[in-house]
């Protein structure tokens, strides 16, 4: 027993430190966050909006690495709809070296304002991180695959695509992030037929699990199902991240 004390003691005088305090802690697996967020105005209109989104990531720390994340935004003005959209998408990286992947992915998109029942373009491709850093993560990536669009009254299309992304996610402060991300996907059967996505956030601190994001998010489709419809729109969004 004074054999024990005396290694204990002899151990923590050496270090400066507890030898508990110097175990790190278990990485994490399973990273998950959860958003939700609603804007009411009342006076000469009425109107709501809400959204909801989540973001996952599974990583055993292992080569391969999975990615998920989905956003829902639905308002009305007046009683009546005004906005509804729902995107989807799901991804499997694979590291090739510490800076370089490949990746199969899956993207979904339901708009009811841009005439999209629905958009699926399942693909995969190649991608670099320009810098992987604590306070910076940088990466973009191209890819190819198929892409099948059902719009109403009409028949399903399907074609080629060709992918492109970029994602950045800046620490600004200890409390402060800011993010950003664009993403292109064009048809090989009409190179105009596109679709563009960009967005950019900074979230703030509130607690240990929880943040105030504000987003703002901008789709452009160069060439809608019909002339009536607008190329772009624009969303702001404000909303509660608990973080698992």
């Amino acid at each position: 027993m004074r054999a024990y004390l005396v290694t204990v003691v002899g151990a923590v005088l050496f270090s400066g430190a507890p030898v508990w305090a110097q175990v790190p802690a278990p990485p994490k697996i399973w990273t998950v966050a959860a958003s939700a967020g609603l804007a009411l105005t009342h006076g000469n209109k009425d109107s709501s909006t809400v959204n909801a989104a989540y973001d996952l990531t599974y990583d055993p720390r292992t080569r391969n690495v999975v990615k998920s994340d989905a956003l829902l935004i639905r308002g009305k003005t007046e009683g009546e709809l005004n906005a509804s959209r729902f995107g989807h998408n799901i991804r499997d990286e694979f590291k090739l070296t510490t800076r370089t992947f490949v990746f199969g992915q899956n993207q979904y998109l339901r708009d009811e304002f841009k005439n999209i029942d629905y958009l699926i373009a399942p693909g995969g491709g190649v991608g670099l991180k320009l810098f992987d850093t604590m306070q910076t993560r940088l990466a973009v990536d191209v890819g190819a695959g198929g892409v099948w669009e059902k719009n109403p009254d009409v028949d399903v299309r399907s074609s080629g695509a060709v992918t492109a992304s970029e994602k950045l996610s800046q620490t600004l402060t200890a409390t402060t992030t800011l993010t950003q991300s664009i993403s292109a996907l064009w048809k090989t059967k009409e190179w105009d037929d596109s679709l563009y996505t960009f967005g950019v956030g900074v979230s703030a601190t509130i607690s240990a699990r929880t943040q105030l994001k504000v987003e703002v998010l901008e789709t452009y489709k160069n060439l809608p199902p019909i002339p009536t419809i607008k190329k772009q729109d624009v969303a702001v969004l404000m909303a509660i991240v608990y973080k698992i």
